[in-house]
């Protein structure tokens, strides 16, 4: 039996890896010094740490609520924020990048499992369905990417 949503599939796990108009998660984060990573430039609400797992958690969370009933999201807005402008030990910062890898690799996996319907109603929750998880986490990452590049070129860390 063919998958008839196939082909959105193919398009969802393209956009989740940053494919199309917008720079990916591992661009964004590639060659940051470290000495940059917890640096506030003026007049902006974020340090490249605060913004990469707030990336991190928000898209952990999202992928918890998709596949696990008994999932529960962290206080809002608090718990989705780390709570230092730096990586509170150098191998955070790494350590945040693999799980968000990771995490965006289980999403997209799911997004490409035929046993899961993209439009079916998600079993525990009020209406969502898998295509509208992966789109929020496409939307919220891409934001967030925009806002990492955007802080690296004010730090005078990005590459045109």
């Amino acid at each position: 039996m063919k998958d008839s949503q196939q082909a959105y599939r193919k398009q969802i796990v393209q956009l989740l890896g940053g494919k199309g108009a917008h720079v990916s998660f591992d661009e964004a984060v590639e060659g940051l010094p470290v000495g940059l990573r917890g640096v506030k430039p003026p007049g902006q609400p974020h340090t490249a740490w605060r913004l990469v797992e707030h990336l991190r958690i928000a898209q952990w969370d999202i992928l918890e609520y998709c596949r696990n009933p008994k999932h529960q999201s962290p206080k809002w807005p608090d718990g989705h924020w780390p709570e230092s402008d730096a990586p509170p030990r150098p191998r955070d910062w790494n350590a945040s990048i693999r799980h968000f890898r990771a995490d965006l690799k289980a999403m997209q996996d799911l997004v490409t499992d035929p046993d899961n319907d993209l439009l079916a109603p998600i079993p525990h929750g009020q209406g969502q369905t898998l295509l509208r998880e992966a789109v929020l986490v496409i939307d919220h990452n891409s934001y967030h990417i925009a806002q990492l590049v955007m802080l690296r070129r004010m730090l005078g860390a990005w590459d045109e």
